[in-house]
Formats: C-alpha cells, sequence, structure tokens
C-alpha cells in the first residue's frame, strides 16, 4: 500500500511538473513576440524561435494528456487540469500563428500598439505561469485569486490597446492592409483570452480546494 501512494504522489508530481514547463512556454513565446515586435525587420529570426517551443509546447501538452489518461487517481480534478493544459497549448498557438502572419503577410512595420500589447500579454502569461508553479506545489491558496484577478485586469488593459489599434487602423484607407492587420490584432487578444480561461480554471480550483 506504501509503494502504491508513493507512485500515485510521485505521478501527481509530474503531470503538475508537466503543466508547468507548458506555462513557461507561454511566457517564452509571448517574450519572443516583444522581441519580433521590437525588431520586426528580423521577424522570420523570432518566428523560427516561436515555431520551435509552440512545437515542443505540443508535445508538453500531449504528455498531460498522456498521464491523465493512465491516472486513476489526479491530483485535481482531471477536467480541471485537462482545460488548463488545453488553454496553455491555445495561447501558444494563437501567439506562433501571429508570428507565422507577420511572415506569411510580409508586415514590414511594427504595427501601432502591437508592442504594447505583446508586452501585456508577457505579464499575464507570467501570472499564470505563477498560478500554475503553486499548483505544482500542491499549494492551493486563495491568494491566488489576486493573481487571478490581475490576469484579468490585463486582458481589460489588452481590449482597451486592441480598441486603439483599431481606431488608428481605420483611419488609413489601405483595405487590404486593415484587413491583414485585423487578423493580427485579433489572434493576440484572442491569446489574452485563453490566458484568462486559465485563470478562471484555477479560480475554480482554489474555491474547490482551498
Amino acid at each position: 500500500m506504501t509503494q502504491w501512494m508513493s507512485w500515485l504522489r510521485s505521478n501527481d508530481k509530474e503531470i503538475l511538473a508537466i503543466l508547468n514547463d507548458l506555462a513557461k512556454k507561454s511566457v517564452e513565446v509571448s517574450e519572443e513576440l516583444v522581441n519580433l515586435f521590437e525588431d520586426i525587420k528580423n521577424s522570420n529570426e523570432y518566428h523560427v524561435k516561436i515555431k520551435k517551443l509552440e512545437r515542443e509546447a505540443d508535445e508538453l501538452t500531449r504528455s498531460v494528456f498522456a498521464e491523465l489518461n493512465k491516472t486513476f487517481i489526479t491530483p485535481l480534478d482531471r477536467e480541471d487540469l485537462q482545460r488548463i493544459a488545453s488553454k496553455l497549448d491555445d495561447v501558444i498557438d494563437y501567439s506562433e500563428g501571429i508570428s507565422g502572419r507577420i511572415i506569411s503577410y510580409h508586415i514590414q512595420s511594427t504595427p501601432p500598439y502591437m508592442p504594447e500589447i505583446a508586452k501585456e500579454l508577457t505579464k499575464q502569461t507570467k501570472e499564470v505561469e505563477f498560478m500554475i508553479s503553486k499548483l505544482k506545489n500542491l499549494k492551493v491558496s486563495k491568494d491566488l485569486i489576486t493573481h487571478c484577478r490581475n490576469t484579468s485586469d490585463i486582458e481589460h488593459t489588452i481590449d482597451d490597446l486592441y480598441r486603439n489599434a483599431l481606431g488608428k487602423l481605420f483611419e488609413t484607407n489601405d483595405s487590404i492592409n486593415i484587413i491583414k492587420l485585423k487578423d493580427i490584432y485579433e489572434a493576440i487578444e484572442q491569446a489574452s483570452d485563453r490566458c484568462v480561461d486559465v485563470a478562471d480554471v484555477v479560480e475554480d480550483i482554489v474555491l474547490k480546494y482551498a
């Protein structure tokens, strides 16, 4: 029995450790987006880095689901762990999609407000990574609610920047450029929304376990 319980605890830590690695990847990807928008002439270099991180994140996401499928008892609700993995993967996928669009749309100059939005997204992913790191140590504390709220507050800031960016964009008469940049703005807003989705799951966990 002792050996069985030891295996369970080890497997608990494995699942949560993988989720934490996935959260760290979201931070790395968002930081590379900041670098890309600050040095857009070398956007291909950053896209290559982001694409590599996105593939590594896909492997981590598959690992989470594989561990969950073979684990009878999970450290937290199985559905919560699945949602965290899925939403974190979405954050990274949307971010990779942004850098991919910069390349495929041949964007040569930094879109208005995009560096600021990317920096706010990085703040969000860092909040998320902090929350997941606490879950990794099975420290479900009501203090995490503050970080959930911070993540939502940042999302509101990104929404404001997004609206300002669209306003600036529609002042131009270049319909093709409007379509391209609107697509990029919407993708980064979606990445931000998925961070809030993770925060919502963490808040649910806190309310259940803290």
